[in-house]
């Protein structure tokens, strides 16, 4: 494309997650945000359509969202998407300058000796980060190309025109270096109904990912079955209580501590991995836990308890400005954290 017929026409934001489509519009310049929509899937069905080609399931539930569930408009059929961060494979190394040269090479040996799929079978895309005179680094990403054309033909099946594609949480690093002092090495913790998605964020960019399959509705069965209740009883007793002082915390505690250990058991990882292989002695200053598992009271002062660290639940609301339209309802906010990184990023940093 020749950048004297370029146009920088809107785009939206559409994240697909394994319980979900998540819609939203945003003026990118002003943070206005234009429109916006979710539908739950069913998790069965979306690995269906990711790994099989059950097309129709995504296509008819975006055509669903787009017409009868989103609040505001969402004016272009230009798109964004986001696919769960569990579904690819990041990885931060650091290279000779020299071997600059020949990176496509070094990119191909670090994708055969640490993802379990044959490259045959993956896209694969990379860039330099940060450079000295000695050495540079790279990050490099792998999704199976299974997912990405089932995605793209689901999504243009759809009447849309996807314009970039990446990880979910790419996405919410997007927006907490925004919002939230996301220029500091920073932990990501994003718990999700299902799983939990942790990452690396550093001047500006993904370091290090990892994930669990530890997610909110995980805490919810736990405190269904520690304390024998009802699953709907579960899941006030985890928003209203949580991890806070109150009557029932000792018990409400030990129901969640077993799944809450098995986060910060990987949590460690990531940050020990980072460490040992990346952070050139630069300390980690906060983790900012986000998505919609994050309305756990008392989360923020369990990982800075645990870590020694100050951690709370990332607010990045007061950045984004609904002006005319509905917000949605504080409880569902986190839910939308990932699209509203997705429909942010500026159309001309696409074509880049």
């Amino acid at each position: 494309m020749s950048k004297l017929l370029y146009t920088d026409k809107p785009i939206f934001g559409l994240d697909i997650s394994h319980t979900g489509i998540k819609v939203m519009a945003i003026d990118p310049k002003k943070w206005v945000v234009q429109g916006y929509g979710s539908i739950d899937l069913e998790p069965i069905r979306v690995k269906e359509a990711l790994e099989v080609s059950d097309k129709t399931y995504i296509t008819d539930n975006i055509k669903l969202l787009l017409e009868t569930k989103t609040i505001g408009t969402i004016l272009s059929n230009r798109v964004a998407i986001t696919v769960p961060t569990a579904r690819t494979f990041s990885r931060t190394f650091k290279l000779p300058s020299n071997a600059e040269k020949n990176l496509h090479d070094a990119v191909m040996l670090e994708v055969e000796q640490y993802i379990p799929i044959p490259s045959d079978n993956l896209y694969i895309d990379y860039q330099i980060i940060e450079r000295s005179k000695k050495e540079i680094i790279v990050l490099m990403s792998a999704i199976a190309k299974v997912v990405i054309d089932n995605v793209v033909k689901s999504v243009e099946a759809a009447g849309l025109q996807p314009v970039l594609i990446e990880p979910g949480i790419c996405s919410v690093a997007r927006v907490l270096t925004a919002t939230e002092r996301g220029d500091l090495p920073s932990i990501i913790v994003d718990i999700g109904p299902a799983s939990t998605d942790i990452a690396i964020l550093d001047k500006g960019s993904i370091r290090v990912t990892g994930g669990i399959a530890v997610g909110g509705n995980t805490l919810t069965l736990d405190i269904a079955k520690k304390m024998n209740v009802a699953l709907e009883n579960a899941h006030q007793l985890k928003v209203l209580n949580g991890l806070s002082a109150g009557p029932r915390q000792q018990k409400l505690t030990a129901a969640l501590d077993p799944s809450l250990k098995r986060i910060l058991s990987e949590v460690k990882r990531v940050i020990r991995y980072y460490n040992e292989r990346i952070s050139d002695d630069r300390k980690l200053e906060q983790l900012l836990i986000v998505g919609s598992g994050s309305n756990l009271p008392g989360i923020g002062e369990y990982f800075t308890n645990q870590l020694v660290m100050a951690a709370r639940v990332a607010s990045p609301w007061q950045k984004l400005d609904f002006a005319r339209i509905q917000e949605p309802p504080k409880q569902f906010r986190p839910r939308y954290i990932t699209v509203a990184g997705a429909a942010s990023i500026p159309p001309r940093k696409i074509w880049k």
